[in-house]
């Protein structure tokens, strides 16, 4: 069994809106990625978002060296409507057409996390899925025109991001808030817990880790 000490915390992600809810978490982290394609052979979207969330980490631990105690944490966020899988629009013209597409629709969004404890030589991997329901109204022409004027759909899954301006046609969200944001941060403290308990001696609070 591991036992507890000083571990470092490494979120591989450079969104900051994840940076930002880690920060949440009142512990010290740092930011570290790795170049990756983003490609998986998985249709399905909550298997896509978990292989792209394992590919990231993997991407991370393997470029550490000496980092014994570490947590690398990285996650993956998919929009889906009807088994389609909607990314980051390459342009403003598939921003456009990704709204029109979730319009008026209740779609699902879809953030994979996936953990990574390196420690005495091991790579222990734990992950997870979060879904919430988010529902747009129609969008009229001229909501649509202001809102990609703001370019706030162009780095963001779905064309759209919950906490902008964005919020001027989302009528409804079923589910964790932050998930969609882009890390289901109150899901991720639990799962963490039960990560640490199993491979620790000692029941604390894993954040008394870090």
């Amino acid at each position: 069994m591991l036992r507890p000490k000083n571990f470092e915390f490494i979120l591989a992600s450079a969104s900051p809106r994840r940076k930002e809810l880690i920060g949440h978490l009142q512990i010290p982290f740092s930011v570290l990625t790795a170049d990756l394609d983003e490609k998986s052979n998985h249709q399905e979207p909550e298997l896509f978002a978990q292989d792209i969330a394992i590919q990231k980490g993997e991407a991370v631990v393997s470029s550490l060296e000496n980092k014994e105690g570490c947590l690398v944490v990285s996650a993956d966020t998919v929009v889906s409507l009807d088994g389609r899988i909607f990314g980051k629009p390459k342009d403003e013209t598939e921003a456009r057409l990704f709204l029109s597409s979730l319009a008026g629709k209740e779609h699902s969004v879809f953030t994979a996390v996936a953990m990574f404890f390196i420690y005495e030589g091991k790579v222990l991997r734990h992950q997870f899925v979060e879904e919430t329901k988010v529902t747009f109204n129609e969008i009229s022409e001229e909501l649509m025109a202001r809102y990609l004027a703001t370019k706030d759909s162009l780095d963001k899954a779905g064309a759209y991001g919950i906490q902008g301006p964005s919020l001027t046609f989302i009528s409804a969200v079923k589910g964790d808030y932050a998930n969609v944001v882009g890390f289901p941060l109150s899901r991720f403290i639990n799962e963490a817990q039960s990560f640490f308990n199993k491979n620790l001696e000692k029941q604390d609070m894993w954040l008394s880790y870090f």
